[in-house]
């Protein structure tokens, strides 16, 4: 019985010392990547979006001179 307690107790302890290592270990390298990942995307949605309002654009010009002519 003695031996059974102290190995519960040794387990207490040892999972309340890992505990704040775990917290630790896990939010370091994702959460940099992932922003970094959504920076990206928004950029790349950004450069989308101006170079369809430009081709919107030259073809909305190339219609108004096809009309002019």
């Amino acid at each position: 019985m003695k031996r059974l307690t102290t190995l519960i107790f040794a387990a207490i302890i040892a999972v309340t010392l890992s505990a704040p290592a775990w917290a630790q270990s896990t939010t370091g390298a994702n959460t940099q990547a992932k922003t970094q990942a959504k920076k990206d995307t928004k950029e790349d949605k950004k450069e989308a979006k101006k170079k369809k309002q430009a081709d919107k654009k030259a073809k909305k010009d190339a219609k108004k001179q096809a009309t002019k002519k």
